[in-house]
């Protein structure tokens, strides 16, 4: 199929490249892993034919996410929560509703994330060489411990531009293919820097997305190379089980790409799953990443000021907090009296949001305190509930006057933003199962 004509729309203020071919019943979108470009793929054979197969019975959306490709580069190291965003960008630009989105490795992570806050706009998942957790932790054995790690990005960023031993870990079968060889070093050279490459593989390393995998609706297709030395079967077969929805289909191979080797065979499940999953029946439960916020000594300070004064005051804290909460794209559940009630589609937002929050505050000679946490809870018209409501009560009930405190996950989710967080301790909640780990923003 020849190239197809590329487009750009904005996140926010970052430009998007993307492009639109055929015009199938169901939108596809495709959500690339690591670093890419959509003008240079066309140019490979194998991969010329995995998204032809693609389009000629689905309306095959692509794009090159931010930081990468096609799109503005001078973007740091974009975080989870960005990149999902450029998907729903992309689906504004191309008019698409809703969509199954078919995602690869890290582009896996961003179509898992998109499914679970945007649970309307999306009929089903289609995951490729998916991974939960890239890091080694004592409950999660398939990551790479630091010093691995480390030495993988030294070799990476020594050896930019040859990229003989990236196909031997993740397509062995043509690792010794020259043609093979040379498109692989003109895509990843074209598609970003070495520092980007770097960037981008120390937020992967931070990312664990298990907290948000029970979260999905959509129905769900993880597809996995038996031999895949990227990914481990053990950790496909761990995400196909938390997924409320899913199947899992292994095929007999050792490559990570799908686009090397017998694409029709990984094109047939992408499709037959796309066009069965035409609709879902969503509910009212989303992820959601909940802010609540205190006012200390707020009992106190009416007192001393008055009826009148403190009301005032409040109305114009409200006011200040409404402010800020769209500001930073959230929604504002309720008023508490003493504090708010907001939701966000990511973390970081919430942060910065309490954060400025803090600052207004004290303009009004105020104190409060904020606890955030990420999980799933439930639309009550305009209200919300559910555990995870829960939990971001019983954090904000043990943080510090003057702290934002946040759970583990929010701390995860945020890999990349720039925000940094300080070990707060180990936590029980009532009525809440578990330790909780909390981490306070600085």
């Amino acid at each position: 199929m020849k190239k197809p004509r590329t487009q750009f729309t904005s996140a926010g203020d970052v430009a998007i490249a993307y492009q639109v071919v055929g015009d199938g019943p169901v939108d596809l979108i495709y959500a690339s892993g690591w670093l890419h470009n959509i003008d240079i793929i066309w140019e490979h054979p194998g991969y010329n034919r995995l998204l032809s197969r693609l389009a000629e019975h689905c309306r095959l959306i692509l794009f090159d996410k931010r930081g990468t490709g096609m799109s503005d580069r001078d973007v740091g190291a974009p975080t989870l929560e960005q990149r999902t965003d450029d998907i729903r960008a992309v689906m504004q630009a191309a008019r698409s509703d809703k969509a199954s989105i078919f995602g690869v490795s890290e582009g896996a992570n961003m179509a898992t994330m998109f499914a679970a806050i945007y649970p309307e706009r999306v009929t089903s998942i289609i995951l490729v060489g998916c991974y939960a957790c890239r890091a080694w932790k004592p409950d999660w054995p398939f990551g790479f411990r630091r010093a691995e790690f480390e030495n993988m990005v030294k070799l990476l960023g020594e050896n930019w531009g040859d990229f003989r031993d990236f196909l031997a870990l993740r397509a062995p079968s043509v690792a010794t293919d020259e043609d093979e060889i040379e498109f692989n070093n003109r895509l990843f050279v074209q598609s970003g820097s070495p520092s980007t490459a770097v960037n981008i593989t120390r937020l992967n390393y931070e990312l664990d997305i298990r907290p948000i995998l029970p979260s999905v609706q959509a129905p769900a297709l993880v597809l996995h190379s038996r031999g895949d030395r990227v990914v481990s079967l053990e950790e496909a077969e761990f995400i196909a089980e938390k997924l409320p929805r899913s199947r899992l289909k292994i095929f007999e191979r050792e490559d990570h790409l799908p686009w090397v080797g017998d694409v029709d065979q990984i094109a047939d499940e992408i499709i037959a799953f796309a066009l069965e999953a035409t609709s879902t029946d969503v509910t009212d439960r989303i992820l959601a990443t909940i802010l609540m916020t205190d006012i200390e000594g707020s009992t106190q300070a009416a007192v001393g000021m008055g009826d009148a004064r403190w009301r005032e005051t409040i109305d114009a804290h409200d006011t200040a907090a409404a402010r800020a909460v769209a500001r930073h794209g959230g929604t504002m559940v309720k008023t508490m009296g003493d504090g708010i009630l907001a939701t966000f589609a990511g973390p970081s937002r919430a942060v910065a949001c309490a954060k400025d929050l803090k600052e207004e505050a004290a303009r009004l000679n105020l104190s409060i305190r904020a606890g955030v946490h990420t999980g799933e809870c439930e639309r009550r018209g305009q209200d919300i509930s559910g555990i995870a409501v829960n939990v971001a009560a019983r954090i904000l009930d043990v943080t510090p006057s003057g702290s934002c405190f946040v759970s583990s996950i929010v701390r995860d989710l945020t890999a990349g933003s720039g925000l940094e967080f300080v070990a707060s301790g180990s936590h029980c909640f009532k009525g809440v199962p578990g330790d909780w780990e909390l981490h306070a923003a600085t």
